[in-house]
């Protein structure tokens, strides 16, 4: 069966992630259109630079073609934020990614938006689970794709400028203009580089660009814009002096930096550093919103200013529903997604990226400069963070001992209240808290703990690392 997770359908390509799989989701997915009557205006596909994206486009574009649904199918390898720019904009019903966001090179999958370039909730990718399991494998029909193209139900688009200038008006392209900003690019061998590079070199920055070329295994290592990764964006900000370095992941939905310092900025420190910025430095008022395994600097940061910081569960559709709920200015996530007000209802790196790049222009301070600005004014707090590996068998023990038997290991420190809402998650009455939940897009059991000083964060991983039975 194919099954959906926090980020969309993923596998590994050859096992789970075959032709015959994505015709099926495709088929599926098209007659959920039909039951729903939303045919008419089509439905928009992108892919990534993996292997396979491209051709599970067309695969997919041509099973939507054989039931009379108009694809358009984005020719050319393109962001996610793109797709759901595009959704959006023009009113679909249904988009669709081809992508595996940031899982290692043998994975390949696909993302489903929905009306308002959205992630597909938990109710839409349950209804669509529920229409894959009516499909019959041999009643999947395909069209020839140039006969489909030749009869206009595969179309072939490529609306990268009409993304670009929306972000670049939303942008003070102007202040960034005057700065003369030294940047490094990494897109890490994904999707971002047109992208980037475009909007970086409109605003006049001189930029130096690592990793773009197409290379299907990432380089050897994961898409993901970690510590890890960033290595040489590391040595090549601080080679180069640069004023600040970006990377994205496989699919340009998530962000990664380095400051000034060469200090790799944690997706935390990102989303406190922009929503600072946003309402001390542009007079934005409204709240923020973050998952339940997020930094809570947002609070502090929200405290300062009078607003209201929202917690939710892990899962990008989650923050975009509860920013539309409340009105909030910035949502985001410790994996390094994050998305705006009044841009897109998703993920997006590249916009984020070019925030950054004009907060540096805008407030003429350095990044680290604006976070120790931060520290001074809301404090400080500290988080640890540990993954570890599991197998069936002890993810069944270790669900069933926090999640079942709600069972928590001896805490040296004051707890205030327990939470079920994602995962188990303790906070005490000194600010901090510890989160185990297991990861919906990877096999990980992931640990986070946040407190008030370095050690402590640290010494409480360790219990439960010890509680649980687990080696990192």
């Amino acid at each position: 069966m194919i099954k959906f997770g926090t980020g969309g359908w993923r596998e590994i390509i050859g096992d789970g992630f075959t032709k015959a799989n994505i015709q099926i989701l495709a088929r599926a997915l098209s007659d959920k259109m039909k039951a729903e009557g939303k045919t008419q205006q089509g439905i928009v596909i992108g892919y990534d630079r993996r292997f396979l994206s491209k051709e599970a486009m067309r695969w997919a574009g041509e099973v939507f073609a054989a039931e009379g649904i108009t694809a358009y199918l984005i020719n050319k390898s393109s962001p996610t934020p793109l797709i759901m720019y595009y959704v959006m904009k023009h009113k679909f019903p249904y988009g669709m990614m081809v992508t595996a966001s940031h899982n290692p090179a043998i994975y390949n999958g696909i993302k489903v938006f929905t009306a308002g370039g959205r992630d597909a909730d938990e109710n839409q990718t349950r209804e669509i689970e529920e229409y894959i399991g009516r499909v019959d494998r041999d009643s999947v029909r395909e069209m020839d794709y140039e006969e489909a193209l030749a009869g206009g139900l595969i179309q072939e688009i490529y609306p990268l400028n009409e993304y670009l200038d929306n972000i670049i008006s939303a942008v003070n392209m102007d202040m960034i203009r005057a700065k003369g900003l030294r940047v490094v690019l990494d897109p890490l061998f994904g999707v971002s580089e047109t992208s980037l590079a475009t909007i970086l070199h409109t605003a006049r920055c001189e930029l130096t660009v690592i990793h773009d070329r197409h290379d299907t295994l990432f380089g050897g290592k994961l898409p993901a814009p970690n510590a890890a990764t960033l290595k040489h964006l590391q040595n090549t900000v601080l080679d180069s002096r640069a004023d600040i370095g970006i990377a994205t992941d496989g699919d340009a939905d998530r962000i990664g930096v380095i400051d000034d310092t060469g200090r790799f900025l944690h997706p935390n420190d990102i989303l406190v550093l922009l929503y600072y910025y946003l309402v001390k430095y542009k007079g934005w008022e409204g709240p923020v919103v973050r998952n339940i395994a997020t930094t809570h600097m947002l609070d502090k940061v929200a405290e300062r200013f009078g607003q209201v910081c929202y917690e939710v569960p892990v899962g990008f559709k989650h923050i975009s529903a509860k920013m539309n709920a409340v009105d909030a200015i910035l949502g985001g996530e410790s994996s390094g997604g994050l998305t705006v007000r009044g841009h897109i209802n998703g993920k997006d790196g590249i916009y984020a990226a070019a925030l950054l790049v004009e907060m540096i222009a805008v407030t003429g301070k350095k990044l680290s400069e604006i976070y120790g600005e931060i520290q001074e004014e809301c404090g400080a707090i500290f988080m640890e963070e540990r993954d570890y590996k599991f197998n069936q068998e002890k993810k069944e023990r270790i669900q069933g001992l926090l999640i079942g038997e709600k069972k928590l290991p001896e805490l040296p420190y004051e707890i205030d209240r327990v939470s079920y809402l994602d995962g188990s998650k303790v906070y005490f009455k000194n600010g901090g808290w510890v989160i185990g939940r297991f990861s919906g897009t990877e096999p990980l059991l992931r640990i986070f703990c946040e407190m008030p000083e370095p050690e402590m964060a640290k010494q409480v991983c360790g219990i439960y690392e010890a509680f649980l039975g687990l080696k990192k």
